[in-house]
């Protein structure tokens, strides 16, 4: 398990260290000036070097990302150009946001895609399997902004019941977004959940045991629900780093100040030390997250090993 592990977090290194390559790369490549939108559009091109100087933005590239590097390493992501903070300070100021939305976003996911795929698949009615493929479709086939837009439309127009937007209401705040992003992604667990139920069901174990005169319901339950659930549980793990990293487009229509509303304002500001720790944010969410399934599958199927 240890040397697993290590290998692992070698890994991660080097996939932290390209992300952070090409993410500096295309910032550096970036046409746009980020000393002339500091300065603003009536300074003088003294004034423009004066500040690209003073940031370093004048030297070459591999100085300027090895600078970075360096930084990094000792947890100093920078300050941003537009607001002159700390970046890493602030990430983790957003952190809670991105984290509470994700994690009500991957509930909604789990119990409504989960169960319409497992419930498809345990019943023998053709018309449950029906419906439960017309919800995957419409689920897998509408844009997550567009679903976000008509629930803002009936919860905050028509039937104005729930907050339009942003995060001073409270946890009700939360509600729409994290449905939106649930019932955006409900259509992949469903059709998992379905298809690793109908394998499981032709197993030679659920055979047996119906020969043995177990009652279907012992055998759905006790059998075939916890074997079909495996598959299930590397998806979440996979999906929560991912959702870590910055559900970007729901929180741009819900105005969620989370990492991905930060990261668009960077990108729109063109602060390069806040665009690069918003994704070696996300990158770390994601590796951290892909440890974590293998460690946590291996556990739950033991014929798996680390």
């Amino acid at each position: 398990m240890f040397t697993f592990l290590m290998r692992r977090v070698a890994w991660s290194v080097v996939v932290l260290l390209f992300a952070s390559l090409l993410t500096f790369f295309i910032g550096y490549k970036v046409p746009a000036d980020p000393a002339r939108m500091i300065a603003g559009p009536n300074a003088t091109a003294e004034t423009v070097r004066s500040i690209s100087h003073q940031l370093g933005l004048d030297q070459p590239f591999y100085v300027q990302y090895g600078r970075f590097l360096g930084h990094a390493a000792q947890g100093d992501l920078g300050r941003s150009y537009k607001t002159e903070q700390q970046v890493l300070p602030t990430i983790l100021q957003r952190f809670p946001y991105t984290l509470a939305l994700a994690l009500g976003g991957l509930a909604f996911e789990v119990l409504i895609g989960a169960s319409v795929g497992l419930l498809a698949a345990g019943t023998k009615l053709r018309v449950v399997d029906g419906l439960a493929s017309t919800f995957v479709l419409l689920t897998l086939a509408v844009p997550s902004f567009w679903l976000g837009i008509i629930l803002l439309y009936v919860f905050g127009f028509k039937y104005p019941i729930l907050p339009l937007g942003g995060a001073e209401a409270g946890p009700i705040s939360l509600l729409l977004p994290a449905l939106t992003l649930g019932l955006s992604g409900a259509g992949y667990y469903a059709r998992m959940g379905r298809a690793s139920l109908l394998e499981v069901m032709g197993e030679d174990y659920i055979r047996t045991a119906r020969a043995k005169g177990v009652s279907p319901s012992r055998v759905m339950l006790k059998h075939a629900f916890k074997n079909a659930l495996r598959p299930l549980i590397t998806m979440t793990a996979l999906d929560l780093g991912v959702l870590l990293g910055g559900a970007l487009i729901i929180e741009q229509v819900f105005g969620w100040p989370g990492i991905g509303t930060l990261a668009w304002q960077a990108v729109q500001n063109i602060d390069l030390p806040m665009i690069m720790g918003t994704v070696l944010f996300s990158a770390l969410c994601i590796v951290v997250a892909n440890i974590i399934v293998d460690v946590v599958y291996s556990w739950v199927d033991p014929r798996i090993t680390v």
